[in-house]
């Protein structure tokens, strides 16, 4: 059956994006340490070879937000993934407590991938509320993690909060309104399609987000890329279009990475959105699909074709995993 205008779907996305989107000038640290009470907060960085830009991240979010007992942040973690430069040491010095990918869950053997270490994050804390970062951030502020936590601390019913911004281009006097290629051209339009009440989320696979603990506990984490769409898709699923919001962060900069490695990051991204489908019987359960993708590489001798693995390891939901004997969660290792 084709698609066709529904008026009342739109208006229901236009009246959750009027009531749940906020601007980082709403929040301010002082209101939110006041409503905090005895609710823990931890900042989750997943880094792979970020010296250059960690410690300015872990230095700012310390010095405003985490000075000591009864300020609003209690623990700044960054999940080392094995990084070949100092972003271990870096993070350290400058207040984190830094975990490698071996120092939580170490019975599981470990993944590559920004959801992997994500995920080995969030089991090393026991925060109530999670805000995760990504570590490649310039220009960082520590008011991204105030305006992150404004709608969870001050409405219950909210749950997960993304963050929304433009994104330009490395040099800010160049306007922008939009987000990264692989938003623009792949996910926005797999929402549009299949989950059209999310069209209101301006920035669906933005890497700072905050929620709920026993939330994110709740739900499988993609290993790699495609860890952001997948955890939005299962917390729509799971607490319903009223329980996510946004902050509007305005702008935000981090490195841009060539299309070879878009390509292959656009393809764990459909691969998510195809496995929740899936789920959610909109798909034939045997589905086959190719998880290898091919690009092209021109070298001084022609043109040739690489071979990629696309990435389609998830984690179990940390509350299934923490709840099976130890013979059977040492298993819980699930590629699809």
């Amino acid at each position: 059956m084709r698609g066709h205008a529904d008026p009342e779907r739109a208006s229901r996305v236009d009246d959750w994006f009027a009531a749940h989107t906020s601007d980082i000038g709403d929040w301010s640290a002082d209101e939110l340490r006041t409503l905090k009470t005895t609710q823990r907060i931890a900042v989750v960085l997943p880094a792979l070879d970020e010296e250059e830009t960690v410690g300015d991240i872990v230095a700012r979010i310390r010095a405003d937000l985490a000075t000591g007992e009864g300020d609003l942040v209690d623990e700044i973690i960054v999940v080392d993934s094995d990084s070949r430069d100092g972003t271990a040491a870096v993070a350290a010095a400058n207040g984190a407590r830094v975990v490698a990918l071996g120092d939580v869950l170490g019975h599981l053997r470990s993944r590559r991938g920004k959801g992997e270490a994500m995920w080995r994050g969030l089991a090393a804390t026991d925060a109530d509320l999670v805000v995760f970062v990504d570590a490649d951030l310039q220009s960082f502020d520590a008011r991204f993690v105030v305006a992150l936590l404004g709608p969870l601390l001050t409405d219950s019913s909210t749950r997960f909060v993304k963050a929304a911004y433009d994104r330009p281009p490395t040099d800010p006097s160049v306007p922008s309104n939009g987000g990264g290629r692989v938003t623009e051209l792949m996910a926005r339009p797999w929402i549009a399609t299949f989950w059209p009440e999310l069209s209101g989320v301006l920035q669906p696979l933005a890497g700072e987000y905050a929620a709920r603990a026993d939330l994110l506990r709740a739900m499988p984490f993609r290993c790699g890329y495609g860890v952001d769409l997948g955890l939005l898709l299962d917390a729509y699923r799971v607490v319903g279009l009223d329980g996510l919001a946004q902050v509007d962060l305005h702008r935000r900069w981090h490195r841009h990475s060539d299309l070879a490695s878009l390509g292959r990051m656009a393809a764990e991204v459909m691969h998510t959105a195809i496995d929740r489908l899936e789920s959610e019987g909109r798909l034939p359960a045997d589905l086959v699909r190719a998880t290898t993708l091919l690009q092209p590489d021109r070298t001084e001798g022609g043109v040739r074709t690489s071979r990629h693995d696309i990435d389609t390891a998830e984690r179990p939901p940390l509350v299934d995993l923490l709840a099976a004997p130890a013979d059977q969660s040492s298993n819980q290792d699930s590629t699809k």
